[in-house]
């Protein structure tokens, strides 16, 4: 597929021209919602049903992975249930809390998937959430703006694999190396980087080690599509 181009002008009255991404590819949890305070509390209550400590650190911790290897870490500090029943129960728990009181969006986040789908840039959630949970949140954005989901209980490996961001490239019919992810985690971003998608990442809950092909933002909010795109390096201005 080739870049659509779309022209607009800099602050200084200069033309330009912004290749748009073949696909954006969205993180869920921390990028567009701020769910992990959700997650955090289920753990601990979690926990603590079972006669265990877990403590803010212990929750920061998991941020970013899958919810398999969430399940085993919780199983070692005492949850006495098999893997599938802790996730059940961490899903359960984060749903039930999100449907009672609605997702808390992070900023700009909402605004830049409206501004994508009016330009026709496809685009995914890439999670390791359950699909379940990727749907509602996906029902709430403008219709039709997200075409894709690949979530946690859809992957045979978790993140910082990149098997997440390269099926959803896939299933899009797009070449990852066009896309931009955008992540909020360190594991996040090494499974888009792994995966040769431009990724740009909002730090949130936790801090994000610098690394090579790594663009970074303190927040979306305020930012254009074409913002984004000069940030992840995909696009360029047209000489003078």
């Amino acid at each position: 597929m080739v870049p659509v181009r779309r022209s607009g002008r800099r602050r200084d009255g200069r033309h330009v021209t912004h290749a748009l991404p073949e696909a954006l590819l969205w993180d869920l949890d921390g990028t567009l919602v701020d769910s992990e305070p959700l997650w955090i509390a289920a753990e601990h209550e979690l926990v603590a049903a079972h006669g265990g400590v877990w403590t803010d650190e212990d929750a920061l911790s998991l941020v970013g992975n899958s919810l398999d290897d969430s399940a085993l870490i919780l199983i070692e500090r005492g949850v006495d249930l098999t893997p599938q029943q802790v996730i059940d129960n961490l899903v359960d728990r984060v749903n039930t809390a999100m449907t009672t009181v609605g997702p808390d969006w992070r900023p700009g986040a909402r605004e830049l998937v409206a501004q994508a789908a009016a330009a026709g840039v496809p685009q995914a959630i890439v999670t390791m959430s359950y699909r379940v949970q990727a749907e509602a949140v996906a029902g709430l954005l403008p219709p039709g703006a997200i075409t894709t989901i690949v979530a946690g209980d859809m992957v045979t490996h978790g993140k910082p694999h990149p098997e997440a961001y390269l099926t959803a490239a896939a299933t899009l019919g797009v070449d990852v190396t066009r896309c931009i992810a955008v992540e909020d985690s360190a594991t996040g971003s090494a499974s888009a980087r792994a995966s040769g998608a431009r990724t740009v990442v909002v730090p949130h809950a936790v801090e994000v080690p610098h690394a090579p092909g790594l663009a970074r933002t303190e927040t979306l909010e305020g930012l254009t599509l074409a913002d984004l795109v000069t940030l992840s390096g995909l696009g360029a201005p047209d000489p003078a």
